[in-house]
């Protein structure tokens, strides 16, 4: 005896079960990702202070007028960006 429950789920029983199985994983995948470049965030953006920006719009500009040529550009660039680390 079935207690009313018929001849069990049928079809559609098994489809919404099988569906919201996917869904629930699915939803806890995102959580899990969501969660961890949350967590991740801070440690991936480091901003760049205004004294450093400073320094490579004028040695830019310094490129731009002709003063220095594009090999001591790039080196010196290369400096101020690995000292900020």
């Amino acid at each position: 005896m079935m207690y009313g429950y018929g001849h069990g789920m049928g079809a559609w029983g098994w489809f919404a079960m099988a569906s919201g199985t996917v869904l629930v994983w699915a939803l806890l995948a995102v959580v899990a990702v969501v969660l961890y470049r949350l967590w991740t965030a801070d440690r991936r953006r480091t901003p760049v202070p205004a004294e450093d920006r400073a320094a490579e719009r004028v040695l830019a500009e310094r490129f731009a007028r002709g003063e220095i040529d594009e090999t001591e550009y790039r080196s010196r660039l290369e400096v101020l960006r690995t000292g900020r680390r």
